[in-house]
């Protein structure tokens, strides 16, 4: 009897052991050829679906898509909070084309609505010196920074993504 029980409980083992490497090997197949067909969807595991490009979700949201760096493409978006945490992979500030400068750390968090980014922490505005970045809004032609107070800029300015150059601090 009990060589029974051990053949039958080792044979169920197997199969739900090969059900999961099957699962687990199917995913990293989707991603794959996800990313092979020139789409970097990154896999939301904790909800189960895929996730949009960083530049897409700000389109969306109606915010340029070069308001972060070009290499920050892995986030984590809540669409019930509206809560962004976007991950940059080193301190680094980017130079726009209107000659303003914001400087990132490596976690960027904000609450995500139509046409703004509210209670950002981790971003950074040269104005004369640092300024901490509150908020990030935008309307058809400008995208208005708030840093102790309001300044406007030039939303084409913010429509390229840029490569973030490295800094030894934030």
């Amino acid at each position: 009897m009990d060589q029974i029980l051990n053949k039958v409980g080792s044979y169920w083992f197997s199969q739900k052991a090969n059900k999961e490497i099957n699962s687990v090997g199917d995913d990293i197949n989707s991603l794959s050829s996800s990313i092979e067909g020139g789409t970097k969807w990154l896999v939301n595991k904790l909800k189960g679906k895929m996730q949009k490009p960083l530049p897409e979700l700000l389109k969306e949201y109606d915010l340029p898509v070069g308001i972060f760096p070009r290499d920050a493409t892995n986030y984590e978006f809540n669409e019930e909070t509206g809560k962004l945490i976007v991950y940059i992979p080193a301190v680094c500030e980017v130079g726009y084309k209107d000659s303003s400068v914001l400087r990132f750390t490596t976690t960027v968090t904000g609450f995500l609505e139509k046409g703004k980014l509210a209670d950002v922490e981790g971003v950074k505005t040269k104005v004369m010196i640092w300024v901490k970045v509150t908020s990030i809004s935008s309307d058809r032609s400008k995208v208005h920074f708030t840093a102790g107070m309001k300044k406007s800029r030039s939303r084409e300015a913010y429509e390229v993504l840029r490569d973030g150059v490295g800094v030894d601090k934030f």
